[in-house]
């Protein structure tokens, strides 16, 4: 033990017991936010979001352009012939209640724009709860470390005491000295990983990047999600999927409505006056009625097509109703798994690795274990406490996709 500890004395003895700390430069103050007003802030600010509900406004100009009247034309000609000029003014009319038809497909058209943007929000707001919870994972992951660190240095303590009594060789305080380097390093780590979630969070908030948040809404606050029933029903009148192909076939059926309607002639009504025929007459007047005939091409092949596309999208929204069930309770079930898993490690792992732990660190302390009994209780301690942080993170991310495949918010 002795010519084991000389060499690995020589390798701690310049080290401290703590490296120093360079002093962080002062910031503005952390900025308190809860989950709910995180999401309330991403639904007003949230550039991918902004961007989306623009094109509400370019949706709404096409009802505005659908429902303008044809523009009348103008016809003036010149010639050798009686009568020498000609001015007429057409005025198209439509019939079949196209300028409807059409006012129909842009209505709908727009209201598939406001489902592809409540469909945006939804991926937003998942993104939100993770990227909060991330935060809240990562903090706790700090607070983790740092009481890493204060053990190591408690046992330092413990080994330095005896070692000065003569009960222990030097390597065990060496041992413990590399313990506590380690746990500086790892402290470090997370404290850099801690930041970086916080500038991913205020990139989805569309926040300076430099705001510290001080989260309110802890890891451990798990929302309550409704029976499976619930949320089935739920997904089938609120899921993303299905809301866009249901729409996209009304999209469709107004589109076959348009081409019917062309069917339908036009009429134009001419209106204008004729001038120096002499000797007959200096001016007269002109009147007359157009309409196109509808002989040859009647719209048959797009009304095919049309129709072809509503098969389809029919059979789509079908395949994909029967899909969003299993959907449902796939999701639903991994929440319940995980769930369970919190509540396995919050009740029992937890409680049993920290009895061992202490009766380790006492054992040591009075001299009935070694060094390396306790260490390996401590690792046991903290590999399950960061598994417990695991799963709860686990825990939020499936309630966020559980909440996106149902389509609607659940807490």
């Amino acid at each position: 033990m002795k010519l084991l500890g000389i060499p690995v004395l020589l390798l701690f003895s310049g080290l401290p017991a703590v490296w120093p700390q360079t002093p962080a430069p002062a910031g503005p103050p952390p900025r308190p936010i809860t989950l709910q007003q995180a999401l309330e802030l991403a639904a007003r600010q949230n550039l991918d979001l902004m961007a989306a509900r623009q094109r509400r406004a370019f949706a709404l100009a096409g009802i505005r352009a659908a429902r303008q009247i044809p523009n009348p034309s103008l016809d003036f000609e010149a010639s050798r012939d009686a009568p020498h000029e000609t001015f007429l003014i057409t005025q198209p009319i439509e019939l079949g209640g196209k300028r409807a038809r059409r006012t129909d497909i842009a209505r709908q058209e727009q209201t598939l724009t406001d489902v592809e943007i409540a469909s945006i929000e939804r991926q937003v707001r998942r993104a939100v709860r993770e990227a909060y919870f991330t935060v809240a994972g990562l903090a706790a992951e700090t607070a983790r470390r740092a009481r890493v660190l204060q053990l190591a240095q408690r046992l330092g303590e413990i080994a330095r005491q005896r070692f000065q009594a003569g009960d222990v060789a030097q390597l065990e305080v060496n041992q413990v000295q590399l313990e506590v380097a380690r746990a500086e390093v790892e402290l470090r780590v997370a404290r850099q990983q801690e930041t970086v979630s916080q500038e991913r969070l205020s990139a989805l908030l569309n926040e300076p990047a430099r705001t510290v948040w001080k989260l309110e809404t802890r890891l451990e606050d798990a929302a309550p999600v409704p029976p499976l029933t619930d949320l089935v029903d739920r997904a089938y009148q609120s899921n993303s999927e299905l809301e866009h192909l249901t729409q996209e076939l009304r999209v469709e059926q107004a589109r076959a409505a348009l081409l019917r309607a062309e069917r339908v002639p036009d009429l134009g009504v001419v209106v204008g006056g004729v001038f120096n025929a002499a000797p007959d007459f200096r001016a007269g007047h002109h009147e007359g009625l157009v309409m196109n005939l509808p002989i040859f091409s009647r719209n048959q092949g797009e009304l095919q097509q049309s129709s072809a596309q509503q098969r389809f999208l029919e059979l789509q929204s079908a395949a994909v109703r029967r899909s969003v069930s299993g959907a449902v309770q796939v999701a639903y079930y991994e929440w319940d798994a995980r769930r369970a898993e919190v509540e396995l490690y919050r009740d029992t792992l937890r409680p049993a690795a920290e009895r061992v732990e202490q009766q380790a660190e006492e054992s040591y302390r009075a001299g009935k274990a070694n060094l390396l009994t306790v260490l390996e209780a401590q690792r046991s301690v903290q590999e399950i406490e960061k598994n417990y942080l695991d799963s709860l993170g686990a825990l939020q991310s499936a309630f966020a996709a559980l909440e996106e495949i149902t389509g609607s918010g659940l807490d």
